[in-house]
């Protein structure tokens, strides 16, 4: 957990659902075939969805062929395609996004929220209701969301993501589609993260 963030914040995450550290060792193991059963591999897949939006899939398998059959039932099931390695990823920048929660913080505005990010070094910010979305360098999300928490903010999630370069509108009907493919998608225990 030390040399890999991303390993580092799975175990956060299980720890935070109150994982036994047994069973986080266990994963740990298995995930990296010291343990019997298949090595798992990490995927990432790019495809278009209703109404050209552009789509990151990531994921984890013991089986790739699988998976990717997988998905791409899913995506001509529900108006999307998928495309080869770089056709969308181009449209996407991988950052640091750590969500702070304004509505369980006392004594705090939003002012003084932004003014801590900003100390902080972040580099960009983005309100959704009382969620302060805070984006980062890769290489800064740690440093970024300890000087948050320092200051006693309230971290919702601390994460690398990638984050579109810009955000399209689409008709409801295509919305709809859309959202049904991300049900679906969702619903695929292979698949971690949807861009």
């Amino acid at each position: 957990p030390e040399t890999n963030y991303n390993l580092k914040t799975i175990i956060e995450k299980a720890k935070s659902f109150n994982m036994p550290k047994a069973n986080i060792e266990r994963a740990i193991k298995k995930g990296s075939g010291e343990e019997g059963g298949e090595k798992l591999e990490k995927f990432t897949f790019e495809a278009y969805g209703p109404g050209g939006i552009a789509i990151i899939i990531e994921g984890i398998t013991d089986n790739k062929k699988r998976s990717l059959g997988q998905i791409k039932q899913i995506l001509e099931k529900n108006g999307g395609k998928l495309v080869g390695e770089g056709s969308v990823k181009w449209m996407f920048q991988k950052k640091g996004v750590i969500k702070v929660n304004l509505g369980k913080q006392e004594n705090k505005t939003r002012d003084d929220l932004e003014l801590e990010v900003i100390e902080s070094g972040a580099q960009d910010t983005h309100w959704n209701g009382d969620i302060l979305n805070v984006y980062t360098l890769p290489q800064d999300l740690e440093k970024v969301k300890n000087q948050l928490k320092n200051k006693d903010n309230k971290i919702e999630s601390a994460n690398l993501e990638w984050v579109p370069s810009k955000e399209i509108e689409i008709e409801d009907k295509q919305y709809q589609i859309a959202k049904k493919l991300f049900e679906s998608l969702e619903e695929n225990e292979d698949i971690q993260n949807i861009y």
